[in-house]
């Protein structure tokens, strides 16, 4: 009974929140709506013009009219859609949970007001939002200095410049995987992340009542990978439980890596500084959101049953001896990761090219290719992985609160972000955007949330290698359990991204 009644404060207690939140959105829209239409009605009764400007004012009275009768339907709908959303993406981490009746609902609760409480700050409070600013013209300006020694790699002799047949991928934003990689470890060795990742955990101890080593562990993971925050709990990984271990590995999934954040501020921003500072923006407070989400998620798919170590205890391991021990390790790092990424993208665009021709001579044959062009208007040109990819998850788009025109292009990122992984994902979405095909400015700020995680099948193997050499003893364990992080890092981003979507409206 008392589980029970968790779960109706908790569906309550979000309702409320995000009520006040569109609440507060359609008074203040009301407001500036009211004092239009106030402003246009004395300007008719004082218009001595001729007919037709009066006409004009007329109209443009109406449709601020028409606005105010339609903008708290809308707010309720997009509201309710994404409530709906918020108990549709609970209900998938319930259905897979090892044990439903030990589910902390307080917990589940405060994690799920958590991620409110930040999605609001960022979006709507000014000083928060002064803050991710700063930190995200801190990004901007690392990608600047990564160019800088870009280009002195790869500028011409002769002109002095960057030839454009180097400006791609591969020569301008790969670099940046290097000097960041470097410049966090540098950030390591003086103990600085373990100072802010030592404050977030002890704020996830506190409210969410986890273990000390997992809220360590969900801290790092926002700014670190999801092979090298374990290295904080390095001493406590051979003997962590299921539960524990459990959220060690959503929260993997669940974030990606500082370097690689780097990148997609680069990706989706291009050269455009408004465009970064944006995407700079959202993609900071996606990875702050994903640790209360990761924790929510992990606690429903394995319930913690045993008693924890709320102890905050930070492994002394360092990544040199000295500061250019860190340098030259973090670069080393970082070359071994950017070879990795182009590699990865290589092969899998290759595939997604093979598995699309195969897909397209099926349809040839089957004459489905003509069927789809005019199911889809011509969205779709044949059948394809991104076409399966997106009406497959186009329901559970549409259930987040992604307008219909746009639901299957964020199914389709979803598909590409799960089954091979997020960068392929956010190179089709950077497409989408260059090409003008998303109909909803919201839908590419959710799906910058949605797809901010390293949730991917090979993410699994990549953790089984990492954490499994960190806790050789628990490698069996961690094999155990991949699918299901994989899951929960799924459902973390997608948690993240509905909640922005309600307080975008």
């Amino acid at each position: 009974m008392k589980k029970k009644n968790y779960l109706i404060t908790l569906i309550l207690g979000i309702f409320l929140s995000q009520s006040i939140i569109a609440a507060g959105q359609n008074q203040l829209q009301t407001e500036i709506l009211n004092d239009s239409l106030t402003h246009l009605t004395a300007t008719k009764d004082s218009l001595s013009s001729p007919v037709y400007e009066a006409q004009e004012v007329i109209i443009e009275e109406e449709q601020i009219r028409t606005q105010l009768e339609n903008g708290m339907e809308f707010r309720f709908i997009s509201l309710l859609r994404g409530l709906f959303g918020i108990i549709v993406i609970l209900g998938l981490a319930f259905l897979f949970s090892t044990n439903r009746r030990a589910i902390s609902w307080r917990l589940v609760g405060f994690g799920l007001l958590t991620q409110v409480v930040i999605a609001f700050a960022v979006l709507k409070v000014p000083l928060v939002q002064s803050v991710f600013e700063f930190l995200g013209r801190a990004f901007i300006k690392i990608l600047d200095f990564s160019k800088i020694g870009g280009n002195f790699l790869f500028e011409s002799f002769v002109t002095g410049n960057v030839e454009i047949s180097l400006i791609n991928f591969a020569f301008q934003i790969l670099p940046t995987i290097i000097f960041f990689s470097a410049l966090t470890s540098i950030l390591f060795y003086y103990g600085i992340i373990q100072k802010i990742v030592y404050v977030l955990a002890l704020f996830l101890t506190k409210v969410l009542r986890i273990s000390g080593a997992e809220s360590l562990s969900a801290s790092g993971n926002i700014f670190v990978g999801q092979t090298e925050a374990p290295l904080l709990i390095k001493e406590y990984l051979p003997r962590m439980n299921k539960s524990e271990m459990m959220l060690v590995m959503v929260g993997g999934m669940a974030t990606i890596a500082g370097g690689v954040l780097a990148i997609y501020i680069g990706l989706l921003g291009g050269t455009d500084p408004h465009e970064q500072m944006l995407f700079a923006k959202h993609l900071i407070s996606a990875s702050v959101m994903a640790a209360p989400g990761a924790v929510v998620a992990a606690k429903i798919l394995v319930p913690q049953t045993e008693p924890i170590e709320s102890e905050i205890k930070i492994s002394k391991d360092k990544i040199g001896s000295n500061f250019l021990e860190a340098l030259s390790n973090g670069t080393i790092q970082g070359l071994k990761l950017a070879a990795n990424v182009a590699a990865m993208l290589l092969v899998f665009i290759a595939l997604i090219a093979m598995l699309n021709y195969i897909f397209l001579k099926i349809g040839d044959w089957t004459t489905v290719n003509n069927l789809i062009v005019n199911l889809t208007n011509g969205q779709y040109d044949s059948l394809s992985l991104q076409f399966v990819l997106g009406y497959a998850l186009a329901p559970l788009t549409w259930a987040m609160g992604v307008s219909s025109e746009d639901m299957t292009l964020m199914g389709q990122l979803l598909g590409e972000k799960t089954i091979l992984n997020e960068m392929i994902a956010f190179i089709s979405m950077k497409d989408y955007l260059d090409a003008g095909a998303f109909h909803d400015q919201k839908t590419v700020i959710m799906a910058t949330y949605m797809l901010c995680g390293f949730a991917n099948f090979s993410s699994i193997g990549i953790q089984l290698g990492g954490i499994g050499a960190l806790a050789p003893g628990r490698r069996r364990m961690i094999s155990q359990l991949g699918f299901r992080a994989l899951i929960g890092g799924t459902i973390a981003s997608l948690l993240s991204a509905t909640f922005v979507g309600i307080i975008l409206g």
